[in-house]
C-alpha cells in the first residue's frame, strides 16, 4: 500500500490517499478544492472506494460533496458529529476568515464505536480519539504500519482544544491510550504538517510530557 499527502485549501489541510497495487484507494479528509483532487486522482488512474473523515471541521470536509458526487462513493464520519456537516457554527466555517461558509450533505455511514472495518480490499481499525473535537477518530492500518490521526497528534504538537466540543485532558488521554500504544515505528499521518513516528512523539513531543 502507498500513501500520498495532498494539502488542500486555505489551511493546507492534509488530504491523504491510500492506494493498493490495483489502483483502488481510500480518501481521507478532502478538505477543499475537490476538482483539484479529482484531477490528481484521474492522472493517477486511481479508483476511490470511500471517503473517511477524521472529524467534521470545515477544513477537513469542504471538498466532500464534489468528490463524493463525482465518484459516487460513501462518506464515513463519527455519529457525534452527525450535524456538523450542515452547520457552519459547528464545523467552524462561520468563525474563520476563509471567505466561504461550508455546508455539506450528511455522511452516508456513521461510526459509533471502535472496531475493525473492511472496505473493499482495505482492512483497518477505527480508534475513537476525541479531544480536538468530540467525534474525532483515527484510522490504523496495521499491515501498512500507519495511522491517519487527523488533528489529534502532530509532529511536535497536538490538536487545539478551544473549538466547539474540544477538551485538553480528553485529547491527552486519547493520544496516550490510543496512539502512543501503537508500535513505535508506526507512521503518523496528521491533518496538518509533516508526517512523524510514534517513537519520535513519545520521545520529544513537548505537549505529551508529564501527562
Amino acid at each position: 500500500m502507498k500513501w500520498y499527502p495532498i494539502p488542500l485549501g486555505a489551511l493546507q489541510t492534509n488530504c491523504y490517499i491510500l492506494a493498493n497495487e490495483d489502483k483502488l484507494c481510500l480518501i481521507f479528509d478532502p478538505g477543499d478544492e475537490g476538482e483539484k483532487l479529482i484531477k490528481w486522482l484521474t492522472a493517477k488512474n486511481f479508483k476511490p472506494q470511500a471517503i473517511l473523515l477524521t472529524h467534521a471541521h470545515f477544513d477537513h470536509i469542504g471538498g466532500v460533496d464534489t468528490v463524493r458526487d463525482h465518484y459516487q462513493i460513501p462518506v464515513y464520519l463519527h455519529k457525534k458529529e452527525e450535524k456538523w456537516m450542515m452547520d457552519p457554527a459547528l464545523n467552524g466555517s462561520q468563525f474563520f476568515m476563509i471567505g466561504q461558509i461550508v455546508r455539506c450533505r450528511p455522511a452516508d455511514y456513521y461510526l459509533s464505536q471502535e472496531k475493525k472495518m473492511t472496505i473493499g480490499d482495505f482492512e483497518f481499525s477505527v480508534f475513537e480519539t476525541p479531544g480536538h473535537s468530540p467525534g474525532s477518530v483515527s484510522y490504523y492500518f496495521e499491515s501498512a504500519g500507519l495511522v491517519v490521526s487527523g488533528d489529534a497528534l502532530f509532529k511536535g504538537g497536538i490538536g487545539r482544544t478551544d473549538l466547539s466540543g474540544g477538551n485538553h485532558q480528553t485529547l491527552l488521554k486519547s493520544i496516550h491510550e490510543k496512539l502512543l500504544t501503537l508500535p513505535e515505528n508506526t507512521i503518523v499521518l496528521p491533518g496538518h504538517g509533516p508526517q512523524t513516528l510514534i517513537e519520535d512523539e513519545m520521545d520529544s513531543n513537548p505537549f505529551l510530557n508529564g501527562f
